[in-house]
C-alpha cells in the first residue's frame, strides 16, 4: 500500500496536506485535450475539443479573461514558450478518431493576442499528442500518434530548431507511447505515462506504457528508469520541480473516472514518492509551477471526452 506523504520533502521544501480548488472571478471555458502553460506571469488556457478562446488567467488577482480563437480546432498538444510566442507542435485537429497532425506549427503571441502559421513539419514526422520541450531555445519532439486515435503510435524523437527552420530526426526512444506529456530537468528529457492508441484493435485506453523513458541531452542515448510509473495511465500531465519528475492525473482502460494520482519521480534517491491526490481527478490538460506552488486546469473527469472541468487547483510548495 502507498504512503501518502503529508509532508513530502522536496529539496529542502515540503508540500501542503492536499490541493485546493480556487474560487475565482469568471470561469474558463470548459474543455479537454487541451493545454495549460506560463507566460509572464499568466497562465493560458488553451486549444482542446472544438474551437474556443484562449482563457488567460492572472494568479495574483485570481481573474479570468478570454483571448483569440485559433484559425482551426487543435487539440492533443504539450505546447511550449520559446520568447515571446507559445509554440504548438505536432498536435492534432480534426474530430474523434481519424484526427489528423497538424500540417504547420501553430503559433500564439499573448502580447499581440494574435494566432499565425509557422514552418512546415516534415510531411513524414507529422503527428499529434507528442511529448515536447524547450531547451535551450531547441524543441525536442518525443513519441506521438500518426493516424489519430485509430493507431500508428511511434517512438520518433526529433530536435526543432526556431532559428533556423531546421528539423533533426535524434535516436528513437525506448518505447513506442502517445497522450502523454515529458519534460526536462537536469540535462535529462523525462517520457512518462501514456500508451499505445488502436481503435482499430478496440484497444483506446488500455495498453498503457509503465516504462519511463530518459533521453540524455549531451550523449545522445537513452535509458529506462529501473522502476516503472506506480500507476500507469496516459493523458497525463508531467513537471519537473525541484529534483522530481512530478506525473499527474491521468486516464486509463480500468477507470472509469480520470485519475487523481500525484507521483513523483525523486532523480537525488532515486525512487518514486507520492504528493497530495488531486481534488478532482483529470486528464487533457497541464501543470504549471509558479511562485512555490503548482496548479492544474480544465481536462476531463472521466475516462474519454467528459465531463469537461473548469475549475483550477492549487498546490502550495511551503
Amino acid at each position: 500500500m502507498k504512503i501518502l506523504l503529508a509532508a513530502l520533502l522536496l529539496t529542502g521544501t515540503t508540500l501542503a496536506q492536499e490541493w485546493e480548488t480556487l474560487n475565482t472571478e469568471g470561469k474558463p471555458n470548459k474543455r479537454h485535450e487541451a493545454a495549460f502553460v506560463e507566460f509572464e506571469g499568466e497562465f493560458y488556457l488553451m486549444g482542446g475539443r472544438r474551437i474556443q478562446p484562449v482563457n488567460i488567467f492572472n494568479p495574483e488577482t485570481k481573474t479570468w479573461r478570454n483571448g483569440a480563437k485559433p484559425p482551426i480546432e487543435v487539440h492533443h498538444f504539450q505546447p511550449v514558450v520559446h520568447g515571446d510566442k507559445i509554440m504548438i507542435i505536432c498536435a492534432m485537429t480534426g474530430k474523434y478518431p481519424n484526427e489528423t497532425g497538424l500540417e504547420n506549427i501553430l503559433i500564439y503571441e499573448p502580447k499581440k493576442d494574435r494566432w499565425s502559421w509557422g514552418d512546415e513539419i516534415p510531411e513524414k514526422r507529422r503527428r499529434g499528442s507528442a511529448g515536447v520541450v524547450n531547451v535551450d531555445g531547441k524543441l525536442y519532439i518525443i513519441g506521438g500518434i500518426v493516424r489519430g486515435h485509430m493507431g500508428g503510435y511511434v517512438d520518433w524523437a526529433d530536435l526543432y530548431d526556431p532559428k533556423n527552420g531546421e528539423w533533426t530526426k535524434l535516436k528513437n526512444a525506448k518505447h513506442k507511447r502517445d497522450h502523454f506529456q515529458a519534460t526536462y530537468l537536469d540535462g535529462k528529457i523525462y517520457a512518462a505515462g501514456g500508451r499505445t492508441t488502436s481503435k482499430e484493435t478496440g484497444k483506446v485506453f488500455d495498453l498503457t506504457v509503465p516504462e519511463v523513458d530518459v533521453y540524455d541531452i549531451k550523449t545522445g542515448a537513452w535509458s529506462v528508469l529501473k522502476d516503472d510509473l506506480p500507476t500507469p495511465r496516459a493523458g497525463n500531465s508531467t513537471l519537473a520541480v525541484g529534483q522530481d519528475v512530478v506525473v499527474a492525473g491521468g486516464e486509463s482502460g480500468g477507470n472509469k473516472k480520470a485519475h487523481d494520482e500525484v507521483e513523483a519521480w525523486d532523480t537525488l534517491k532515486e525512487e518514486w514518492k507520492d504528493y497530495p491526490s488531486l481534488k478532482q481527478g483529470r486528464h487533457g490538460t497541464g501543470l504549471i509551477l509558479h511562485q512555490n506552488c503548482i496548479y492544474t486546469c480544465s481536462g476531463s473527469g472521466g475516462r474519454g471526452g467528459g465531463p469537461e472541468l473548469e475549475t483550477i487547483e492549487r498546490l502550495k510548495l511551503k
